[in-house]
């Protein structure tokens, strides 16, 4: 059966030109998602061109396939931390080129099971891999004041972080906090709402980050491309926060000094007003492109 989510990817054209340079090649997606970045290089690409796609959650892989529906495309339960795993089960020395997309799935905020967003209440989870790690419940429910503070101040860059900190501290000692309603109206107390932005917005963004441990992902994943690409291959990284959008403009910088790399857009691209109107979770979308040149 389809899926019945339906997730619009982000500068999709932009992309699949920047990345695709050889219809014959091999080329990895690293956080697979539903497969909308992956079926726009499938269209691209010839009969002997194939995608690799890499998602932590199950779900997505399997709704993916059936976006997708091309035998082009062979799917991976890996985090793309773990692409040189998939190079290596494919017998492979190298890719034409990567995308990384560190955004989340639309399926992923608009199931409420999942309890990525306030939108519609769920439990307290946010875990890409479901299977294990550490929910967002337990860290509402455990962590210390202060150590909750800096989570929301240094992913959410929320500046009443200490406010919200001490309010969810207040809230749990009465009842713990089990859903994402509990958690939003508890913050909404602290931080009462002023304008279109929620005030838990930011706070469910650290959240999400912290639970799935991505900034140290985002952090690893510019030293895989002397593993995973080939020279003449390029990486495409899409960010959705300041914070990893600076990781890796620096770690580009790094790499092109070196000269084995080159920076293939000097400047970030964002996503056009139009793109913006049509889809608003484009509007903090950014994307650096790097190609290996030996």
């Amino acid at each position: 059966m389809m899926s019945v989510f339906k997730h619009i990817p982000i500068l999709a054209a932009e992309i699949t030109d920047l990345l695709i340079t050889d219809e014959n090649g091999v080329y990895l997606d690293g956080t697979l998602g539903l497969g909308g970045h992956s079926g726009c290089f499938i269209k691209r690409l010839s009969p002997k061109g194939r995608v690799l796609g890499l998602d932590k959650d199950a779900q997505a892989l399997k709704m993916a396939e059936e976006n997708v529906n091309d035998a082009r495309l062979k799917t991976f339960n890996l985090s793309y931390t773990e692409a040189p795993c998939a190079l290596k089960a494919e017998g492979l020395k190298g890719v034409n080129g990567a995308l990384f997309d560190l955004g989340l799935s639309s399926y992923q905020l608009d199931d409420a099971s999942r309890g990525f967003s306030f939108l519609n209440d769920g439990p307290l989870d946010m875990r890409f891999d479901q299977s294990k790690g550490i929910s967002a419940k337990e860290i509402v429910n455990s962590y210390a004041a202060d150590k909750l503070s800096k989570i929301f101040a240094l992913y959410g860059e929320d500046r009443n972080a200490e406010k919200i900190s001490l309010a969810i501290c207040a809230a749990r000692r009465e009842a713990p906090l089990e859903t994402t309603s509990a958690l939003a109206k508890t913050i909404e107390r602290a931080v009462p709402r002023f304008g279109k932005t929620h005030p838990a917005t930011k706070v469910f963004q650290a959240l999400r980050i912290e639970v799935n441990g991505e900034l140290d992902c985002v952090k690893s994943a510019p030293a895989l491309l002397k593993d995973i690409l080939l020279p003449g291959g390029r990486a495409a990284f899409l960010t959705f926060h300041s914070t990893e959008d600076r990781i890796i403009k620096f770690a580009f910088k790094e790499l092109a000094s070196g000269g084995d790399f080159k920076l293939v857009n000097k400047k970030v691209i964002e996503p056009s007003w139009a793109e913006i109107k049509a889809n608003p979770r484009a509007r903090s979308a950014k994307l650096r492109v790097i190609e290996r040149i030996k």
